[in-house]
């Protein structure tokens, strides 16, 4: 049985239950690189330069900080944020698997604006997440941030899943079957990585499709309506 529970009720348990204070220098760094990260995007949208160019000026970093994120996973198990640990483990795992294993092994894909989209979307929501999470250790955390933190996923996690990361992996395919990429290992499988990628994304329509009559699922595992 799942239980909901309303935002006000989210906003009692973190003023209840506050994240420890010894967290803090770590969200606030992370906050900080998530931060440069989304500058680094900013100047994508404006001319001369275009949102083309978003992977060359913030992937590397992008993908460092991704792959960092597994202590999401570690932070959710031993309780230091209101997290489920599987649902943390299961976003890192997808979200890595896009900017390590196709992305960034994928140059003809890497300019795409639907790459843009995603590490946009990623950006935005994780400065929204980690500004309330650090402000939350120091007990300083305004109201409006609270309210922010748990609306703005709504919109930014379908943006970035539908014309973001889907999209870029249906540009990715036809390079993934040309060169049959990490075939060693799917090949274990009697499976290609291709017919990998076609069923997740079959997965992903059906889950979006279900979203628009359903409630949402926020990052972190609680109910939105």
């Amino acid at each position: 049985m799942v239980l909901t529970r309303s935002r006000d009720d989210r906003c009692v348990r973190d003023s209840v239950h506050p994240i420890p204070r010894f967290a803090s220098d770590f969200f606030f760094g992370f906050l900080l690189c998530r931060f440069v990260a989304l500058l680094r995007l900013l100047p994508c949208i404006v001319p001369p330069s275009s949102v083309h160019s978003s992977y060359a000026v913030a992937g590397d970093l992008v993908c460092l900080l991704q792959a960092s994120a597994i202590l999401e996973t570690v932070h959710a198990a031993v309780g230091l944020v209101h997290t489920a640990p599987l649902l943390a483990f299961l976003q890192w795992g997808g979200r890595t698997h896009f900017v390590l294993a196709v992305v960034r092994q994928i140059p003809e894909v890497q300019s795409s604006p639907s790459v843009f989209i995603t590490i946009m979307a990623w950006s935005i929501s994780e400065v929204i997440r980690y500004s309330h999470y650090a402000l939350t250790t120091l007990k300083v955390c305004p109201a409006w941030l609270t309210y922010l933190r748990y609306t703005a996923f709504i919109p930014l996690y379908p943006i970035g899943v539908g014309p973001g990361e889907m999209w870029t992996m249906y540009q990715a395919l036809p390079f993934v079957k040309e060169r049959d990429l990490y075939s060693g290992f799917f090949g274990m499988f009697s499976i290609s990585y291709h017919s990998f990628l076609v069923v997740g994304q079959a997965s992903a329509c059906e889950c979006l499709m279900k979203l628009k009559h359903t409630t949402l699922l926020s990052p972190d595992g609680n109910i939105l309506h």
